[in-house]
């Protein structure tokens, strides 16, 4: 491609990723109205993680999909999936149609979140440049992350909830027009059959475990385990078949890359912790400190702020520090926020968790151009694009997995609470996260009401501490020799 084309390439990856950014943050803003909307406050988990499953369950598949009608065309259509699902949400008037767009959405964004890093590790074969477009992309994630909570509180407050979504459409088909005009490709080279017995296993045993996941507490227990149980069974067989299969989904042979395994535990259990500061963070200042949504968004701004230079200064510092050094210091960074947040009062001034959340931002975006470009290093250029895709997954999986059990803790604590104080019942929880909806509660009762949301939130974020201090470990033992 010429200069002109590469920059317009690079425009229509960064769009994607701005609708990416929009969405992690605009959507926190806007779930206690679409809580209090919708009537479904034991569906708040949902919200997140159903678009986690639909990425979760494609992202793999898109490689396979890039391969046999191009990166050009996957990514196109990842784009168009994202749109449809952002209008069908838009439209939405009750919870079921709501969350079933919202999973197209994510089998959209599934693609659109991994392939622009695969397409970028074919256009700049020069690892410095391709660290500092990686870093773009990274930034343009984080600066519609910092928009997004100013969008999303003005709309839902102003208009509605309906326009968050909205707003990914004209975006989406300018990524789409850019794309279809100036990318240029390769001769798609003739790959072995589609492996449809694979996909097929993957994307079953992958939604049948993430459901069963997903409905703890909202379902009987033995339906659970015997979703939970298929799900395990399923991806076994995905494992055993995939070894033999001369053009496998995921290549078997990448597990045996000690350093790539490495790479791929830190991604999950640093994602997973950073999961609870991104979604939770909102809700602690409109649940908590009844503010607007426009407010709550904006907690949100510093965090995303400082992302963006965490994903810049990675690069200039990678030539004076270790990588194990560099992911220590975004690890203490994500580790500050959660204890930070876990120890904070119920009445904590609005200004502590904003700025607790800034330690969060900067620490994500350092661990992530870091480890997207130590994975795509390790695993050569052979594997490349599966390792890309697969870090982009285990991403997902993570954060799904996590939404799920950051829900079920919630919800428990929600129960308990109700079970413990009479007069209070989920309903009344329901609008205790809307600032308008919540002005028609018994004000008597909202002290109590509070103190349970803020127990649940306590819970949740020393579980991702938790999960902190185990990446802190992997980091030494599979980092070890990195000096």
């Amino acid at each position: 491609m010429t200069k002109k084309q590469v920059t317009m390439v690079t425009f229509a990856m960064v769009l994607a990723n701005v609708m990416a950014g929009l969405d992690s943050t605009i959507i926190n803003t806007a779930i206690p109205a679409i809580i209090a909307d919708l009537h479904g406050i034991q569906f708040m988990g949902w919200i997140i993680a159903i678009m986690l499953l639909g990425m979760s369950v494609s992202t793999p598949i898109w490689t396979k999909v890039g391969e046999k009608i191009g990166n050009k065309s996957s990514f196109q259509l990842s784009l168009l999936f994202f749109v449809l699902g952002s209008l069908f949400q838009g439209l939405a008037n009750n919870m079921y149609f709501f969350l079933l767009a919202r999973a197209l959405m994510g089998v959209g964004a599934g693609g659109m979140g991994s392939l622009p890093y695969i397409m970028a590790g074919f256009i700049f074969d020069n690892i410095k440049a391709r660290t500092k477009i990686l870093g773009y992309l990274g930034a343009a994630f984080s600066v519609a992350a910092i928009i997004g909570p100013l969008v999303g509180g003005y709309l839902v407050d102003s208009l509605s909830w309906h326009w968050v979504f909205y707003i990914n459409i004209p975006i989406g088909l300018l990524a789409i027009f850019l794309s279809l005009l100036y990318y240029r490709e390769g001769t798609i080279k003739e790959t072995p059959k589609f492996d449809v017995l694979g996909s097929f296993l993957i994307i079953v045993g992958l939604t049948l475990l993430l459901l069963g996941i997903q409905l703890l507490r909202l379902t009987s227990s033995w339906i659970v385990i015997s979703l939970v149980i298929a799900g395990i069974v399923l991806l076994v067989l995905f494992f055993m078949h995939e070894e033999n299969h001369p053009n496998p989904v995921v290549p078997i042979s990448m597990f045996k890359n000690r350093a790539l395994v490495g790479d791929f535990l830190l991604f999950i259990f640093s994602w997973g912790a950073f999961l609870a500061v991104n979604t939770y963070l909102p809700m602690w200042a409109q649940g908590l400190l009844g503010t607007t949504a426009l407010i709550g968004g904006m907690t949100l701004i510093p965090n995303s702020l400082v992302d963006v230079v965490g994903t810049l200064i990675v690069n200039p510092l990678k030539a004076r520090f270790s990588n194990r050094s560099l992911l220590s210091m975004g690890l203490i960074c994500i580790l500050i926020s959660l204890l930070g947040l876990a120890i904070a009062p119920q009445n904590t001034n609005i200004w502590w968790p904003s700025i607790i959340g800034t330690f969060s931002g900067f620490g994500v975006g350092f661990i992530f151009v870091l480890l997207q470009i130590k994975v795509q290093v390790d695993a050569s250029e052979k594997n490349m694009a599966p390792a890309t895709s697969l870090s982009y997954l285990i991403r997902i999986l993570a954060q799904t997995i996590m939404a799920a059990v950051y829900g079920v803790i919630m919800n428990m604590e929600l129960a308990r609470g109700v079970r413990e104080n009479h007069g209070i019942t989920m309903s009344m929880l329901n609008k205790l996260s809307d600032a308008s909806s919540a002005k028609g509660l018994p004000q008597h009762l909202l002290p109590t009401m509070r103190n349970i949301f803020h127990l649940g939130l306590q819970e949740i974020m020393w579980c991702a501490t938790a999960l902190l201090v185990v990446a802190f470990l992997l980091n030494f033992v599979f980092n070890k020799s990195d000096k």
